[in-house]
Order: C-alpha cells, then sequence, then structure tokens
C-alpha cells in the first residue's frame, strides 16, 4: 500500500484479564486486526505549480516523515523524482558525515523518514552547493532548519509559534502554489525595477551626450539648464514610475534564476548606451535643423532639440517594456499608466511652447505645423530602430 502513496496504519487488540497489567507489556503478544491505507492527496494545483518551478530553473525537494515507498510514490505522481533511486530515508543520512552528505545531496529529490537533524543537514548540503535554498515547514521540529535556509517559510494555518517565529516569511494560506506565485511576483518586481533605471539612465546619457559634444565641437548651447530639469522631473520621471508597476511578464518563469552576485546592469550596458547614444544623436541632429530652418533664431533651434530629447524619451519607454518583445506583441496599450504618463508628457510640452506665459518662462518660441511634424519624425527614430533590432533577433531566435 505504500507504494500506492498510502499511508498504513495497523490495529490489534489483546484481552487483558486485569487491570494491573505493566505499561511494558501493554504492546506484546497483540493479534493482528489489519491494515488501513489512507491516502492524502496533493492540492490539484500543486502539480502546475512544480512543473512551473520546473521551467523557472527551481528544483523543488520533498522532505518528509513518511516511508520510503510512500514518499517516492507522491514524489512520482508529482514529477518531483521518477526513479527510486531518487529517495534517501533518514538511516542512510546518518551514514554520511556532513562533508561527503554535501557531495551526493544533489542527486536525490526525495528524502524520508527525516528527523531534525536530517532537515539541518539536508539544508546545509543544499547550500553548500551554491544554491539558493528555500524552506518550508510547519512544527516545532522545522524550526531549525527554517533558521538556516536563506528563506525560511512558515505555515500561517498549521504552522506552530515557533516555526512562525525561526521563519521569513509566512504563507497565510499554507499552499505551496502561493510560494511559486511570490517567485513570480518577486521577478516581476525585479524586473520593473530594472526597466526603470535603464530608462532613467538611459535618457540621462543622452542628455550628456548633447550637451558634451555641443561643447567639444563649439556649438551653440542646444538646450538651457531649465529645459533639462523639465525633461529629468517631469518628462523622465512619469513613464519611469509608470514602467514600476508594468504587468507581469508572461515569460517571466520561462527564465533561470540570476545569480544573486550580478550587478542589475549585467547584460544591458550596451543597450543603455546604445539608446542613450541615439537619443542623444537625434537630438543634436534636431539642432542643426532647427539652425537651417531658422538660422537667425537660436531659440527655435532650442525649441526643437528640447521637444525632440523629450518627446524621443517618451517613445522610448514603449521599448523599454522589455528589449526583446516587440511592444505590439506584448499589447500597446496593456500599461494603461504608461500610455496615460506620455500623453500627458506630450500634452505638457505642447503647452509649455504655445502658452505664452509658459514659453517666456521656458525660453521656447512656438513652432508651425510643420516643425511639429519634424520633432514627432524624428523623435519616433529610437522607437523604430529598437523595434527593427527586436525583429531581427526574432529572426534569428523565433523563441523570442
Amino acid at each position: 500500500m505504500a507504494k500506492d502513496a498510502l499511508r498504513v496504519l495497523g490495529a490489534a487488540y489483546k484481552n487483558i484479564p486485569s487491570s494491573n497489567i505493566p505499561l511494558k507489556d501493554l504492546e506484546k503478544d497483540l493479534i493482528l486486526v489489519g491494515l488501513f491505507g489512507m491516502i492524502d492527496p496533493p492540492r490539484d494545483e500543486v502539480k502546475n505549480s512544480i512543473s512551473l518551478c520546473k521551467k523557472a530553473g527551481i528544483t523543488p525537494i520533498m522532505i518528509t516523515g513518511d516511508h520510503k515507498n510512500t514518499a517516492f510514490a507522491i514524489a512520482k505522481e508529482l514529477k518531483i523524482a521518477s526513479n527510486p533511486s531518487e529517495c534517501m530515508s533518514g538511516n542512510e543520512i546518518d551514514s554520511y558525515s556532513q562533508a561527503d552528505f554535501n557531495l551526493i545531496a544533489p542527486k536525490f529529490k526525495v528524502f524520508a523518514r527525516v528527523s531534525p537533524e536530517h532537515k539541518v543537514k539536508i539544508v546545509k548540503a543544499f547550500k553548500s552547493n551554491g544554491n539558493i535554498v528555500s524552506m518550508t515547514g510547519d512544527g516545532v521540529n522545522d524550526a531549525p532548519s527554517l533558521k538556516i535556509a536563506d528563506i525560511g517559510v512558515a505555515m500561517g494555518i498549521t504552522g506552530t509559534d515557533v516555526a512562525k517565529g525561526s521563519a521569513d516569511m509566512i504563507l497565510t494560506d499554507d499552499n505551496f502554489s502561493t510560494i511559486v506565485s511570490a517567485i513570480e511576483e518577486g521577478r516581476n518586481i525585479y524586473t520593473n525595477i530594472r526597466k526603470a533605471i535603464i530608462f532613467l539612465l538611459a535618457c540621462n546619457f543622452g542628455e550628456i551626450i548633447v550637451l558634451f559634444l555641443s561643447i567639444l565641437l563649439n556649438w551653440d548651447t542646444p538646450l538651457l539648464p531649465i529645459h533639462i530639469l523639465w525633461v529629468n522631473l517631469i518628462t523622465d520621471s512619469f513613464p519611469a514610475l509608470s514602467l514600476g508597476i508594468d504587468p507581469l511578464d508572461e515569460d517571466v518563469m520561462n527564465k533561470p534564476p540570476r545569480n544573486p552576485e550580478e550587478s542589475i546592469f549585467s547584460g544591458y550596458m550596451n543597450y543603455l548606451f546604445f539608446n542613450g547614444l541615439i537619443i542623444g544623436l537625434i537630438s543634436l541632429s534636431a539642432f542643426k535643423i532647427g539652425e537651417r530652418l531658422y538660422p537667425n533664431s537660436l531659440i527655435h533651434a532650442q525649441t526643437i532639440t528640447f521637444l525632440v530629447l523629450s518627446i524621443s524619451q517618451l517613445f522610448f519607454s514603449l521599448n523599454m517594456r522589455n528589449t526583446k518583445k516587440s511592444i505590439f506583441k506584448l499589447g500597446l496599450f496593456k500599461n494603461k499608466y504608461l500610455i496615460f504618463s506620455i500623453i500627458v508628457g506630450i500634452f505638457l510640452q505642447l503647452i509649455i511652447v504655445f502658452v505664452p506665459f509658459l514659453s517666456s518662462v521656458f525660453k521656447v518660441y512656438s513652432l508651425s505645423f510643420k516643425d511639429l511634424a519634424i520633432v514627432f519624425l524624428i523623435s519616433l527614430i529610437p522607437f523604430t530602430l529598437n523595434e527593427l533590432l527586436k525583429l531581427t533577433l526574432r529572426k534569428k531566435s523565433p523563441l523570442l
């Protein structure tokens, strides 16, 4: 029955002629009545959650007090283990020193008939192999292993106060799937924070390019300090905040875990500098176009540069939602806050240009519709280049 994932209980009785029988004799010479097999099936959603863990590069390990055969049967059903050789009992663990056990532990997926000491030994073994270990438990006997794990997770409903006190996180619904959902949400939060940071740095690098090259080439000043201040405080801030609450990426759990030692910029430095350079160069190009259109009016050229710099960054924020997938595949209007930020940003820019009081404060000049058409066409260049780059990458790797 144990091989069928049943927890087996035996029933027996004994006729006691006298109430004065010693306690040590109560369980001697019993007559077997029979065996009871009880099933404690996993929740329906657990199987899918374990499958999702594997896709995300997370290895589920079963640690239980059940018999080895029972543990393997459940593990096989959940696809945690596929072979009995992947199971180890507590007695087998005792036969290894901690150093020797560290070497063989990764080969096993199921540990049965374990004691609190065994649990601590298992956690230490997986940590010694460079893994980030999360341990779940509900009893007093789980407290030591919860404490030494990288992330201890206690059950909120059935968990003891000792287990909760030793844990880093408490599940209010005692559901394994909640842990997987928390990992998914955590990955998305980290990704969104990185999006916002890369966006802000790329935009600021573009502004540095504009000012540095104009000074290096001895050009007239393409941007005034108030223009830079406005772009940094208003135009950049709203899209960055919107990227911070970007909807969940459906592929976030199909990627392996990141190295905890890696920089938040890892793999994104080229992307950052490339887009910063493009934004800077198109802004300088807009300045020279403005000088040609209005050779006797520096304020016209500065106005065109100011608008191109800010609006190109607003359009670029759409690219930042995903550096590999097209914005049209993700859904152009899926992040409503970002779309609203872009519309508000463009609206504020136009108000500054066309409202006389504000235009005098910001030292800009009212532009014609032809000028605005030029501004928007130039501003779309970073967005277009990024989408073409994503298209090229998708042709090389159709899975993107």
